[in-house]
C-alpha cells in the first residue's frame, strides 16, 4: 500500500513537472532574468509567490525556467550514454574476442573514475556550458551501460536461438537488434530511469560549482549557488531549488524501482 503511495506521488509530481517545462512561457508570472533591486530578497506573496533572490528576481520564475535545462539534461545525457554504452557493450559481448577485451579494458579504466569526478574532469577541458555539460554528464554515465549491457548480452549470447539465427545466416546485427536486445531490455530501461535522476543531481552538482549554466541563464544548481551565497539575505531560491532537485531525483528513483518490479529479469522475450 505504502509502495503504490509513493509511486502515485512519483507518477503525479512528474508529470505536473512535464507540463510545468512544456507550458512554462505561460505559466511564468514574471521575466526570470529580470531585476528588481526595490523588490529584492522579499518573502513569498501574492506578486513573487516564491520570494525573489538578492537581484529581485522571482525565484518561482527561475526554477521554472531552470527545470526545462535540468530535465532537457537529465533526458538527453542518459539517452545519449544509452545509445553508445549498450551499442559497445552488446558489440563486446556478441563478437567476443579482442572487441571485447578492449571494450573491457576501457570500461575498467573509466569506471576508476566516480561518475561524478569524470563529469567534472571533462567539463574542466572542454570548457563550461551546456553543451560541454551534457558531454560531460553522458561520458561519465557510458561505463554503466557497457558493463550492465555486455553482462546482460553474454547470457543471451549463450541461448538456443541466438545461435539458431546465426546459423539461419542471420546479419550480426539483425541478430542483436531483433533476439539479443529485446532480452535485455528491462534492466536496460531501469537503469536508464535511475540515470536520469542522478543526471539530473549532476548537473546541478556541477552547475553549483560553476562548470554547468552559466549566468543569467538558471539552473536549479546556480539557483542554489546565489542562495547559498545570500543566504542570510534570502535563503528561499536555495531552499526551494533544493527542493526541486530532492523531489525530481527521487521520483525517477521511486519510478526507476517500480520499473524494476514490474520488469521481472528472469522473464525473457522470445
Amino acid at each position: 500500500m505504502l509502495d503504490r503511495i509513493f509511486i502515485t506521488f512519483a507518477i503525479i509530481f512528474l508529470g505536473m513537472l512535464a507540463i510545468l517545462v512544456v507550458f512554462g512561457d505561460f505559466i511564468q508570472p514574471h521575466d526570470p532574468l529580470l531585476q528588481n533591486f526595490r523588490a529584492r530578497d522579499q518573502g513569498p506573496s501574492a506578486t513573487y509567490w516564491l520570494g525573489t533572490d538578492d537581484f529581485g528576481r522571482d525565484v518561482f520564475s527561475r526554477i521554472l525556467e531552470g527545470s526545462r535545462l535540468s530535465m532537457t539534461i537529465g533526458l538527453v545525457a542518459p539517452l545519449i550514454a544509452a545509445i553508445v554504452g549498450i551499442t559497445m557493450g552488446t558489440t563486446a559481448a556478441y563478437f567476443g574476442g579482442w572487441t571485447e577485451r578492449i571494450v573491457s579494458r576501457v570500461t575498467d579504466m573509466m569506471m576508476s573514475f566516480d561518475p561524478l569526478l569524470l563529469g567534472v574532469l571533462v567539463v574542466a577541458l572542454l570548457g563550461p556550458g551546456i553543451v560541454n555539460l551534457s558531454i560531460a554528464i553522458s561520458f561519465a554515465l557510458i561505463p554503466s551501460f557497457i558493463r550492465l549491457s555486455r553482462a546482460s548480452a553474454l547470457s543471451v549470447r549463450q541461448e538456443g536461438y541466438v545461435d539458431a539465427a546465426i546459423a539461419m545466416g542471420r546479419p550480426s546485427y539483425s541478430t542483436i537488434l531483433r533476439h539479443v536486445l529485446p532480452n535485455i531490455a528491462g534492466p536496460l530501461v531501469v537503469m536508464t530511469t535511475i540515470w536520469i535522476g542522478s543526471a539530473i543531481r549532476m548537473e546541478a552538482t556541477l552547475s553549483f560549482i560553476g562548470l554547468g549554466a552559466q549566468p543569467p541563464a538558471p539552473s536549479w544548481g546556480n539557483i542554489v549557488r546565489y542562495g547559498v551565497q545570500n543566504i542570510f539575505g534570502s535563503p528561499l531560491p536555495a531552499l526551494f531549488a533544493g527542493l526541486a532537485i530532492t523531489l525530481t531525483v527521487l521520483s525517477f528513483n521511486i519510478l526507476g524501482d517500480a520499473l524494476r518490479d514490474r520488469l521481472d529479469p528472469d522473464r525473457t522475450v522470445r
